[in-house]
C-alpha cells in the first residue's frame, strides 16, 4: 500500500508539474523564448486564490477563475511590456529580461504580502478511503489529475482544429511565412502568453492545495522542474510536456521515498541528463536541423 500511495502522490505532483510545462512548452512553441517569470506567475495566482478564497469568503472554483483573470492579464502585460520590445533581440537579451522580470514579480509579491509563508486553504480538503481505510487518496489528487488530462486533451484540440491554434502552428513553423499569409505574429503570441498564464494560475491553485503553504518564492522551484519536465518530454510537444511532468513527478516521489529527501532533487535533474544524452530531443521531441 505504501508504494501505490507514493506513486499517487508522484502522479498527483507530477501532473502540477505538467500542467505548468505545458504553459511552459506553448510559449517556447510559438515564441521561441524561455518565460523563466511563469513560476512566478504561479505565484501570483496562488496569492489572488488565497485573497479570494479568506477575505471575499469565495470557494475554490470562483477564486481559481479569479486567479485565471489577473494572471491572464499580467501575462499579457509582460509580454507586451517586457518581451515585445525585444522581438528582435538575441535571445541572451530576452532569456535576461525574463530573468529580470521574475525578480521583479517575487520583489513585488515580497513587498505586497510580506515574507512570512501563510496557510493555503486546500481546495478539496476530503480523502477517498479504499481497502478499510489502509489508502487514502486526497480529493484534490483526483481533481489535480482530472484537470491535467482535461487541459493537455483541450490544448491539442485548440491547437489543431481552431483558427487561433492554427496560426500558433503556423508562427511556430515560420513567424515571416505566417505574417506574409496575413497571420497577426504579434496577437498571435499575446494569446499564447494569456493561455500560458491562465494555466500558471490553475497550477498554482493546486500546487498550493498540495503544498498547503504559499510564499514568494513559491513559484521558483516547481517552475524550473517543469522547465526541465518540458525539456524531458520535449520542449515544443503538448503530450511530451504532459508525459515530462508526470514522469518527473513520479521519479521525485519515489526518490523522497525510498533514497533520500535531500537527495531527490539531484535525481531528477541527474535523470534528465542521462536521458538527453540518449534522446537530446527529449522523450516526444523531434530534431530539426538547424538551416544556415
Amino acid at each position: 500500500m505504501e508504494f501505490l500511495s507514493y506513486l499517487i502522490s508522484g502522479i498527483s505532483l507530477g501532473s502540477i508539474y505538467a500542467i505548468i510545462a505545458l504553459g511552459y512548452t506553448m510559449v517556447y512553441g510559438i515564441a521561441k523564448m524561455l518565460n523563466f517569470a511563469h513560476g512566478d506567475v504561479i505565484m501570483i495566482g496562488g496569492y489572488i486564490s488565497l485573497i479570494a478564497m479568506t477575505s471575499l469568503g469565495v470557494n475554490g472554483v470562483v477564486a481559481t477563475l479569479l486567479a485565471m483573470v489577473v494572471c491572464t492579464v499580467l501575462g499579457i502585460l509582460i509580454e507586451g511590456l517586457a518581451y515585445k520590445p525585444l522581438r528582435g533581440a538575441p535571445s541572451l537579451a530576452v532569456l535576461i529580461t525574463a530573468i529580470g522580470v521574475s525578480y521583479f514579480l517575487q520583489n513585488a509579491a515580497l513587498q505586497i504580502w510580506g515574507a512570512n509563508p501563510r496557510v493555503y486553504p486546500s481546495v478539496a480538503p476530503d480523502t477517498w478511503k479504499l481497502f478499510d481505510g489502509q489508502l487514502s487518496i486526497p480529493y484534490v489528487s483526483l481533481m489535480t489529475v482530472a484537470a491535467c488530462i482535461v487541459i493537455m486533451i483541450a490544448l491539442t484540440l485548440f491547437t489543431s482544429k481552431t483558427k487561433m491554434g492554427k496560426a500558433m502552428r503556423a508562427c511556430s513553423e515560420d513567424k515571416g511565412a505566417a505574417q506574409l499569409m496575413g497571420i497577426d505574429v504579434n496577437r498571435t503570441i499575446s494569446m499564447t502568453f494569456a493561455i500560458g498564464s491562465a494555466l500558471a494560475a490553475i497550477a498554482g491553485v493546486l500546487l498550493c492545495s498540495y503544498n498547503s503553504t504559499l510564499m514568494p518564492t513559491t513559484g521558483s522551484m516547481p517552475g524550473i522542474k517543469a522547465f526541465t519536465a518540458a525539456v524531458f518530454g520535449g520542449i515544443g510537444s503538448i503530450p511530451g510536456a504532459f508525459l515530462g511532468g508526470l514522469l518527473l513527478g513520479i521519479i521525485e516521489a519515489m526518490a523522497k521515498a525510498y533514497i533520500s529527501m535531500q537527495l531527490a532533487n539531484s535525481i531528477v535533474f541527474a535523470v534528465l541528463i542521462i536521458v538527453l544524452l540518449v534522446r537530446p530531443a527529449g522523450l516526444l521531441g523531434k530534431y530539426v536541423p538547424e538551416k544556415v
